[in-house]
């Protein structure tokens, strides 16, 4: 079986944590795009883990990582990252985690450049982490970024720093008023630490296809959520990369012929970090409630998330994106104690009724929502060990989000820790 779990919002909908559950029953985890802008937040007993790059699964001793052609990495980041997980006596040998040779590397010169930019749009800022992602992947597309598997030839290395900067160091000192950066420092710091990544770099559309072709099962893992996608997301307010289901073929190097299911994971309420439209968000007691009580902050930047109330129209154009079989629904314990639930369930726009996401730059902004209210809950639910216990209002809510997506709700989280997700039937 080959699942592709997605996020169906603007990412930090909870994916690290349905990852690592569903990994106890999967052989491998594919990282298929994104960088180390993702912050995957995963809680076993007492103990809370962050993972940027790794797979979420490297949690669950045997299952195999792959992070794949379609990821932009950073290698001082992936080091830290293993070196952590390391002291937690985590497994984190080349025979278990794999870098594809074809995955581009973030260097200085891409972080300096994604800063440059935020600082000097002022007012119009985009809301990017800084960690060079987007610049690492114009590189990519301007056929000029540097692969992993070039970390075993110094001159090519070399050459391809020199020729970037060529641009780069330009663009810095004359246009944003940054420092030049040294090629040769750089070249130099990444060759020094290249050989404790070589031998992770490996040929992983093999090592996939060997795993499908072995009857195996495979999950994998996007990054951000379907909204900050380059092409179908709220742009110019999105990330650089293709993070709908189908990225995961282009980015693991797959057949989409190998894809069985496709899980959406949907928070029970909506958020978003940085900038862009957001048609439920809540500037009221609400708002702050969920931000306090979810605990919503950026588990890669810490910076604080707009909340909401649920979007289902976001959630119905990703189900038209992807194809979404199920959906995993997260944090329904944070809505505990509201009186009332709003759910949008069309938007209206210049006297019109959408029932999906209008295209046209700016019209998201502009929309009003249409709600549907729902009575709410009191019950703790953070302990219930089964679906049946979960209240009669919870228990309408996700009827709901059932009946509105035309999607089966099949995972119910119902607390951040491991134990507190409820499977349906």
């Amino acid at each position: 079986m080959n699942t592709v779990i997605i996020g169906a919002q603007w990412g930090d909908e909870g994916k690290g944590k349905i990852v690592d559950l569903l990994s106890a029953g999967s052989d491998m985890i594919v990282r298929f795009q994104g960088g180390a802008n993702a912050g995957h937040t995963i809680k076993v007993g007492n103990e809370q883990t962050i993972l940027h790059l790794v797979p979420s699964g490297i949690l669950h001793p045997g299952v195999k990582c792959v992070i794949a052609n379609g990821v932009v990495l950073d290698p001082e980041v992936f080091l830290a990252e293993i070196e952590a997980l390391a002291k937690k006596g985590i497994d984190i040998s080349p025979e278990r985690l794999a870098i594809s040779k074809k995955a581009h590397l973030i260097l200085p010169y891409h972080k300096s450049l994604d800063k440059a930019r935020e600082a000097k749009r002022a007012g119009n800022k985009i809301g990017t982490t800084g960690r060079g992602i987007g610049p690492c992947y114009e590189d990519k597309a301007a056929r000029i970024g540097i692969r992993a598997g070039d970390l075993g030839n110094a001159d090519l290395v070399r050459s391809k720093i020199d020729h970037a900067l060529l641009e780069k160091n330009i663009l810095l000192k004359e246009l944003y008023k940054f420092e030049c950066l040294d090629p040769d420092k750089i070249a130099a710091e990444l060759l020094e630490i290249a050989p404790r990544i070589l031998p992770y770099i490996k040929d992983t559309e093999a090592i996939v296809h060997d795993a499908i072709n072995a009857d195996k099962n495979i999950l994998f893992e996007g990054a951000q959520g379907i909204h900050l996608d380059i092409d179908h997301g709220t742009y110019p307010f999105v990330t650089s990369s293709n993070t709908v289901a189908g990225g995961a073929t282009c980015g693991s190097g797959i057949a989409p012929g190998n894809i069985d299911e496709v899980v959406g994971v949907v928070k029970a309420y909506t958020t978003r970090v940085g900038s862009g439209p957001f048609p439920t968000e809540l500037l009221d007691d609400a708002g702050s409630y969920l931000g306090a009580k979810g605990h919503e902050f950026g588990a890669t930047t810490g910076r604080p998330r707009r909340c909401g109330w649920l979007d289902m129209v976001v959630v119905r154009e990703s189900v038209r994106l992807n194809g979404l079989t199920q959906i995993a629904l997260t944090k329904l314990d944070v809505l505990e104690s509201l009186p009332q639930l709003k759910i949008c369930v069309a938007y209206e726009l210049d006297g019109k009724t959408l029932e999906y996401m209008p295209q046209v730059e700016g019209d998201l902004a502009r929309v009003k929502p249409i709600y549907d209210t729902v009575p709410g809950f009191d019950e703790d639910i953070s302990n219930c060990a089964n679906y049946n216990e979960l209240p009669e209002a919870a228990k309408n809510y996700i009827q709901k989000i059932e009946q509105i997506s035309g999607v089966p709700v099949s995972l119910v989280s119902v607390g951040p820790g491991r134990d507190q997700t409820l499977a349906r039937e």
